[in-house]
């Protein structure tokens, strides 16, 4: 229980990564609060299983990328559920495409949501912890991508290399206010997010094939982590990247 009676928040936790890693921190004694693109009525299910493990569930429906839904989102937390922990900045947009012919609209969608709504989610998360006076705990879920390219991610690789910085800088600024921020970069993991990328059997054995534990990760391999620094087991871990990849990053041979 390494969360008990926390309070968690974390975007775009309606699915995928950000589910789990809400349910995970519902399991560890944690409220939760998540905010994501999704109606409320398809949030409802997973409200309730939250709700099953004896934890306070709140949800709000906004876009990451519209500076008002962070407001909007540290205000229903503070009167919903009394103030803010741990707060995960996880959503994200990656849609493929080539680079010579990239349009204009999908590059400005992928900075709003993946790199501007980070920030707006993060200093609005960082000034109710300041407020609150207690320190806290911010993750950003970033990527493999940050570290490497990719043919087809041109416009996504740049906004994921802006989180992790966005992490090691707040890392630096929150500091005095015992505000830990770190960055997750997870690998190839399957969520509805790179469904179609895999669904190409001759590309997916291909990516495997680099992966030394020998199998693509699932949205839970990345709930533990997540979990882990939100806690006071890695209370003196700040400004850290952790890869979370099975081992894909160092298999260069």
């Amino acid at each position: 229980m390494l969360l008990t009676d926390k309070i968690f928040a974390i975007t775009g936790g309606a699915s995928g990564i950000g589910r789990a890693a809400a349910l995970e921190a519902a399991r560890h004694g944690a409220d939760i609060a998540i905010t994501d693109i999704a109606p409320v009525e398809a949030a409802a299910p997973l409200l309730r299983e939250i709700e099953s493990l004896g934890r306070r569930a709140l949800y709000v429906q906004g876009d990451v990328s519209k500076p008002e839904t962070a407001g909007a989102f540290m205000a229903a937390i503070k009167e919903e559920l009394g103030g803010l922990d741990v707060f995960v900045s996880n959503a994200g947009i990656c849609p493929f495409h080539g680079f010579l012919d990239l349009p204009k609209e999908i590059l400005t969608k992928t900075v709003e949501v993946n790199l501007l709504g980070a920030f707006y989610m993060v200093q609005a998360a960082a000034r109710m912890m300041v407020d609150e006076g207690r320190g806290g705990s911010i993750i950003a879920v970033s990527s493999i991508s940050a570290l490497v390219g990719g043919e087809f991610q041109t416009h996504y690789t740049p906004t994921k290399a802006g989180v992790l910085s966005l992490m090691q800088s707040t890392a630096i600024a929150l500091g005095r206010h015992d505000i830990r921020c770190n960055a997750i970069l997870p690998g190839t993991i399957r969520t509805a997010i790179n469904h179609d990328d895999l669904s190409d059997p001759t590309k997916a054995e291909a990516m495997m094939a680099r992966i030394p534990l020998g199998r693509f990760g699932e949205a839970e391999d990345l709930a533990g982590p997540i979990v882990f620094l939100g806690s006071s087991m890695a209370s003196y871990i700040t400004g850290a990247s952790l890869l979370v990849d099975g081992g894909c990053f160092v298999n260069l041979q």
